[in-house]
């Protein structure tokens, strides 16, 4: 790219009148150089069946073309056609426990239906003739926040036992003995008679069903760009936003779909991210999804949509839009684009508010949009294409967070818990967050997290052997490992080692257990940890041989209290914590881990201040310094520097950061 695209999505034909001169007149006071169109309304482009009208699209791409604005077009695949379930009923996606869904809800198709994907392949093929060769449209989004909806109808099991075929070499005693189906009668006798998935008890197979579920979004995904690439230019990209686990908003690893391998269907990496706001923004969600998508392609990424107003509970405070914008293009962003240019007027998100209300004029976040954007006209040199070279990476799996969701961590009689994978990866990732150690979010699946000093490892249940083989060659070889509770427990169908835990790496983290509980008051005491750290949902007694003993448990009424530990082993060195803490009990003991066990250099600075670097295309580091609260905060710069937002010199002194304000150094 050779300018930040700063950006919204527009639904022309949501507007209640013919208003697109005025919206454009007000996105170019805005700075605004692109808008992400199309993929919400396949039913008005196609309104019967084979009769298409893309007038709406052309005429906003034209009008876009002569202000000198840029358009990505969005396939409308993720929303279909009241016409289309008619014509086929069996187009809607059918789950597990809720049989077939009914007409109305978006995203409720089974995108392996035949019929489905006849009609899609046609609207995308309609929609590229009427839309590509325009110079003004630099790229393509396939879909819409791709998943595959808990699909589990005929075709998709069928599927699912020929992919079992091709994975066990069509040996059905190997099934059998690896998904451990001899419990409560659970074995195969025939593959004609392999039962309904979505009836299992077994957490092997139930994981492995999942498992298949997201390598269907990795084909849809495949087969979309495939069409897309067939009438794209060379310039132009195909991307797709891929958005995080939802809880009220972004919330770590997505479970339904593995990105590092569905990323691979696209040129640009581009993500979805929605997060608390007003007294609760702490930037902590912008990281992440900068952190995980960053590495999807080893490249630069677009946020293709993040809030403006969004609703009453996140309606920004003054100055935490700007500081919003800075904190994606901090992470490496090159674009990032607002849901959405107005407020729509009717139907389900209505009250999702965007950049500009229901009365289309100005807000105070439309004109806190202008100053961002006037400001990037002039920065986008500097911070276009910043690059990162992290010493830190944080290991996740999608493996590990299905098997910990048929297996919680804190699991009771009857099989439920509370305490889940993205618990665990979210307040680890939290803490470095906020002790400023700059990480990448890298997966089991690649070979990348080889390459990093150190590793940060959350609850790795399951995994392949080779991982674990790998990650005892990363220590002996010189890594630093930081590993938690709950790791190295199964291989990759979720079947638990007999040969002891930590599996593959007892040797290497000096310890193993074979114990484990629910915390009844247990605090840490160890050389340093100040404060009684509180022991929270999940305990390991842990049995050092060559490892040394970081932390007991104090209050503790089971014979082995070891709750943290270090090794040497190889060239490097292996800490394993044994129980869940969380927020600043956490945070303090990470402290310690990294300072005393890993000699890194920590900052002196912690949140809310948060410290971010790259390089940018003149080979200049350029940090920012992110004051992510209500009060001014103090930070020490250490080189001289050119302050970026007020292109005044800065010498090595302290500064003061008003309230949810920031700083850009280039040094």
């Amino acid at each position: 790219m050779k300018e930040l695209l700063y950006g919204v999505a527009y639904y022309y034909e949501y507007l209640p009148y013919d208003r697109l001169e005025e919206d454009i007149t007000m996105m170019k006071a805005a700075g605004i150089n692109v808008v992400r169109i199309a993929e919400s309304t396949w039913s008005t482009y196609e309104k019967h069946p084979g009769t298409f009208d893309f007038s709406t699209v052309t005429r906003v791409i034209e009008a876009m073309a002569k202000a000198d604005i840029k358009v990505i077009v969005g396939t409308p695949t993720y929303a279909v056609p009241s016409w289309l379930v008619a014509l086929d009923p069996t187009v809607m996606v059918e789950r597990k426990g809720s049989g077939r869904a009914l007409y109305g809800m978006r995203q409720s198709m089974d995108i392996t239906n035949k019929t489905y994907l006849y009609h899609a392949e046609r609207i995308i093929r309609e929609l590229m003739k009427a839309s590509a060769h325009y110079d003004n449209v630099i790229g393509f989004q396939i879909d819409n926040e791709t998943k595959a909806y808990g699909t589990s109808s005929k075709n998709v099991q069928l599927g699912f036992i020929q992919y079992l075929k091709e994975k066990f070499d069509n040996r059905l005693e190997d099934m059998n003995e690896a998904f451990g189906f001899n419990y409560w009668s659970n074995r195969i006798d025939s593959w004609e008679n392999f039962p309904n998935v979505n009836g299992t008890i077994n957490g092997s197979l139930g994981a492995e069903f999942e498992k298949y579920q997201r390598l269907l979004v990795d084909a849809f995904l495949k087969w979309q760009a495939t069409i897309v690439s067939e009438y794209a230019r060379k310039d132009q990209f195909i991307t797709q936003n891929f958005d995080f686990e939802w809880r009220g908003f972004s919330y770590g690893v997505q479970p339904d779909v593995n990105h590092y391998k569905a990323s691979q269907a696209v040129t640009v990496a581009g993500c979805d991210i929605y997060h608390p706001s007003q007294n609760l923004l702490t930037g902590q969600e912008i990281a992440f999804c900068g952190d995980s998508t960053r590495g999807l392609k080893r490249n630069n990424y677009m946020v293709l949509e993040t809030q403006a107003q969004s609703f009453t509970d996140r309606t920004p405070y003054k100055n935490q839009l700007r500081l919003q914008a800075y904190s994606h293009f901090a992470s490496g962003a090159n674009a990032l684009l607002y849901w959405h240019w107005h407020s729509i007027h009717n139907s389900a998100e209505s009250y999702w508010k965007g950049l500009l209300s229901h009365d289309f004029s100005e807000t105070r976040t439309y004109q806190e949009a202008v100053t961002v954007g006037q400001e990037l006209k002039r920065l986008s040199p500097k911070l276009l294409n910043l690059k990162k070279k992290n010493r830190v990476a944080l290991l996740v799996s999608n493996e590990a967070l299905t098997a910990l969701k048929w297996f919680p961590i804190d699991i009771r009689m009857d099989f439920s818990g509370h305490l889940g994978y993205n618990d665990v990866v979210r307040v680890y990732y939290e803490q470095l967050y906020k002790l400023n150690i700059e990480c990448d979010v890298v997966s089991v699946d690649s070979q990348d997290w080889l390459d990093y000093d150190i590793l940060v490892v959350p609850a790795l249940y399951a995994a392949p052997d080779k991982v674990y083989q790998e990650l005892a060659n990363f220590v002996e070889r010189g890594g630093q490992l930081l590993m938690s509770f709950k790791s190295a427990i199964a291989d990759e169908n979720s079947k638990i080692s007999h040969q002891g835990t930590p599996k593959y790496l007892q040797d290497v983290l000096g310890m193993n257990y074979n114990q484990f509980a629910i915390p009844t008051g247990q605090v840490l005491k160890g050389e340093g940890l100040q404060n009684s750290p509180q022991v929270q949902g999940f305990m390991e007694f842990l049995k050092p041989k060559t490892a040394k003993i970081l932390a007991r448990y104090a209050n503790c009424e089971w014979e082995d209290n070891t709750a943290v530990t270090t090794n040497d082993y190889g060239r490097g060195r292996a800490v394993y914590i044994g129980c869940h803490l969380k927020g600043e009990d956490l945070r303090m003991l990470f402290a310690k881990i990294f300072s005393e066990q890993f000699h890194y250099n920590l900052s002196h600075h912690t949140f809310p201040l948060i410290i971010k670097s790259g390089q940018n295309d003149w080979g200049k580091t350029v940090t920012y310094y992110l004051n992510y609260s209500n009060q001014p905060v103090e930070v020490e710069i250490l080189e001289k520097g050119l302050d970026l937002l007020t292109l005044q010199e800065v010498t090595a002194s302290k500064k003061t950061i008003p309230a949810w304000n920031l700083m850009i150094i280039e040094s």
